[in-house]
């Protein structure tokens, strides 16, 4: 048997194990440690969106997929006592054999690389509380969780750390703390953005311009030319280059007290418009001046009888 320099703790039972949480919590508590540990209920360790799609990024690749299951029995025992995510960083106490130490961290993601996904998801999310929730169309789920130029770390962009002895790239204890994100993440979706240094609101800002760029530019084929509406109602449209103009109104004679008392009108003379006669019209060919000489005519004749 090789020998690594240290030994092998002893075996410990799924119940010591959880008595032994149990009292590295109460201390850290006693300590006024705000500890916030991670507590699974049933044996599914997460079961919305965002932890289910952590744990299957983590999960797909090679460099963590044989040792991740060292960690399932860790957190759904409670030995996750205290877990702390910010920006860039994951902080957790695991009880084992003793209480260690995980320090985790992750590259926030590459501003380039984050407008890429709010452009590619532009118009698609209606709220923040529908992107929270993960009632996501297929097709934003698959452009957010997409392998290398998603949301979520590649091993490339994720360093570990542990102050137990074992010398694997990824110890139990780690492998515990990441599905305990998982876990958190089930109850605080928010936690991811804020992990990989982005607002979640910039999604719901690309949505909104989005809509608005489909609002500000109306389908063309859904605007109805004169022609196609004339042919659509049935109704002949006439060009408004061949209606005529209408007449020019005159204005209409003054009736103010002032104008009658002084028999002037308001009205320039050139614009009064003559009162109206009531002579019978002319017969063909005779003029008004020749048809009063008759009747003065016609007057005299009958004096003289």
């Amino acid at each position: 048997m090789r020998d690594y320099g240290y030994e092998w703790p002893e075996y410990v039972s799924v119940a010591e194990k959880r008595r032994q949480a149990e009292k590295e919590l109460a201390k850290l508590r006693k300590k006024g440690h705000a500890a916030a540990p991670v507590i699974v209920h049933g044996q599914k360790i997460v079961k919305n969106f965002w932890g289910l799609s952590w744990c299957s990024n983590l999960e797909r690749y090679s460099d963590f997929a044989s040792r991740l299951p060292r960690g399932r029995s860790y957190v759904r025992n409670g030995c996750v006592i205290d877990l702390q995510i910010e920006k860039g960083k994951i902080k957790a106490k695991v009880s084992g054999s003793e209480l260690y130490d995980v320090a985790i961290t992750i590259a926030p993601v590459a501003a380039k690389r984050w407008r890429a996904i709010c452009s590619d998801c532009a118009g698609t999310i209606d709220s923040l509380v529908e992107l929270l929730q993960g009632r996501l169309s297929k097709n934003v789920m698959d452009r957010v969780c997409r392998e290398g130029d998603g949301l979520f770390p590649a091993p490339g962009e994720i360093r570990l750390s542990c102050s137990c002895p074992d010398s694997a790239g990824m110890c139990k204890h780690i492998a515990a703390t990441l599905y305990g994100v998982g876990a958190r993440f089930d109850e605080a979706p928010r936690l991811l953005f804020a992990l990989r240094g982005v607002d979640e609101s910039d999604l719901l800002a690309g949505a909104e311009q989005g809509a608005m760029a489909s609002k500000a530019a109306p389908d063309s084929g859904m605007v109805l030319a004169g022609g196609d509406m004339a042919a659509l109602f049935g109704l002949d449209m006439a060009d408004a280059s061949d209606t005529p103009a209408p007449a020019a109104v005159k204005p209409p004679r003054s009736n103010s007290p002032k104008s009658r008392s002084s028999g002037k009108s308001s009205t320039p003379a050139a614009k009064r418009a003559a009162p109206p006669r009531n002579d019978p019209p002319a017969a063909p060919g005779v003029t008004r001046k020749g048809k009063a000489a008759k009747v003065v005519a016609g007057k005299k004749r009958a004096a003289k009888r």
